[in-house]
C-alpha cells in the first residue's frame, strides 16, 4: 500500500509540477498585460476636468477626436514612417543576412553576436550617438569637410531622412535576426540547380531566393513596423516637431496636456494597429504551416 501511495502522490506532484508554468504565466500575464490594459481602456472614456485631473464616465469624446484633421495625419505620416523604415530595413538586412548564411561558421557567429550587442542597445543611446553623427561640430560633415567634398561642415539633423535613417539602425539587428533562421533553412540544392541552368548569382538572388522567402520577407516588414511604431526618442531626438510620431503625442497628452483619457485612447489606437499587423503574421504563418503540411 505504502508504494501504491508513494506512486499516487508522484503522480500528482508531477502533474502539479507540470501545471504550475502554465499557471504561473497566466498569472504574470493577467498581471502585468491584462490588468494595465484594463485600466487603460477604461480611462480612456473618462471624461476630462479642465483644470483638474480627470473623473469616471463613459464617452467617446476621446475615440471622436481622431475623426480631427490633425490627428488623422498623425497618425497617417506614424504609419506611413514606420513602413518606410521596416521595408528600407529589410531591404537591407535581406541581401545581409543571406551572405552571412553563406559565409563561414566563425563569421556567422561574430556578426549574430555583434548584432546581438547592437541590439542591447537602448534607444536613448542610438537617438543621442545619430545625432552626434549628424550634428555640425562633431559630425561626418567635418569629415566630408576634410576630404574637400564641401567647404564648410552642416548639420543633417533634425530632419525627416534623419530620422528614418534612427529608425532601420534601430531596426536593423532585429529583422536580420528574424530573417536568419529562415534563411539558413532554405535548401542550398535551389541555388545550385539555378546555377547549372546558367542563371548568375544576381539572376538566382532575385528570381529563386526572393521568390521562396516571399511570406518571410512580408513577415518580417510587419514585424519591424510593429517594432519601429513605438518609437519615441528617435522622432524627438533627430526629428522636428512635425515629424513626431504617435507616440510622442501620447506622451505630451499625457505628461504635459494632463490629459490621461486622450492619451489613454491614443495608445489604444496605437495598440489596435501593432495588434492587427500581428494577426496578419499569424496568419501568413498559418498558411505557410498548412502549406508545408499539404
Amino acid at each position: 500500500m505504502s508504494a501504491m501511495e508513494d506512486d499516487a502522490s508522484g503522480t500528482a506532484r508531477g502533474i502539479s509540477l507540470k501545471l504550475l508554468p502554465p499557471a504561473y504565466a497566466s498569472v504574470m500575464l493577467g498581471l502585468f498585460f491584462l490588468v494595465p490594459l484594463g485600466i487603460m481602456l477604461a480611462v480612456s472614456f473618462f471624461h476630462r476636468v479642465e483644470g483638474a485631473f480627470y473623473e469616471p464616465s463613459f464617452e467617446l469624446t476621446n475615440y471622436a477626436r481622431f475623426l480631427d484633421a490633425f490627428f488623422i495625419r498623425i497618425l497617417a505620416f506614424s504609419i506611413g514612417l514606420s513602413i518606410s523604415a521596416a521595408v528600407i530595413a529589410v531591404l537591407i538586412a535581406f541581401p545581409f543576412t543571406y551572405s552571412l548564411t553563406r559565409a563561414r561558421r566563425g563569421t556567422q557567429i561574430f556578426a549574430l553576436v555583434f548584432l546581438l550587442a547592437v541590439l542591447s542597445l537602448s534607444e536613448v543611446i542610438i537617438g543621442f550617438s545619430w545625432s552626434t553623427l549628424l550634428s555640425r561640430t562633431a559630425g561626418v560633415s567635418n569629415l566630408f569637410v576634410a576630404v574637400g567634398l564641401f567647404e564648410r561642415s552642416a548639420a543633417y539633423y533634425p530632419s525627416l531622412p534623419a530620422l528614418l535613417l534612427g529608425l532601420v539602425y534601430l531596426s536593423f539587428p532585429y529583422t536580420v535576426l528574424v530573417l536568419y533562421p529562415a534563411l539558413s533553412r532554405l535548401d542550398p540544392e535551389l541555388s545550385e540547380a539555378a546555377r547549372m541552368m546558367g542563371a548568375s548569382p544576381v539572376r538566382t538572388f532575385f528570381t529563386v531566393v526572393v521568390p521562396v522567402m516571399k511570406r518571410t520577407i512580408i513577415s518580417t516588414i510587419i514585424l519591424a513596423f510593429v517594432f519601429t511604431l513605438g518609437a519615441y526618442i528617435l522622432p524627438q531626438t533627430l526629428g522636428k516637431p512635425p515629424h513626431w510620431t504617435l507616440s510622442v503625442h501620447i506622451t505630451d497628452q499625457a505628461i504635459f496636456e494632463a490629459n490621461l483619457p486622450f492619451a489613454a485612447a491614443m495608445a489604444i489606437l496605437l495598440l489596435l494597429v501593432s495588434l492587427v499587423m500581428v494577426a496578419i503574421t499569424l496568419l501568413m504563418g498559418k498558411e505557410d504551416a498548412a502549406g508545408g503540411k499539404a
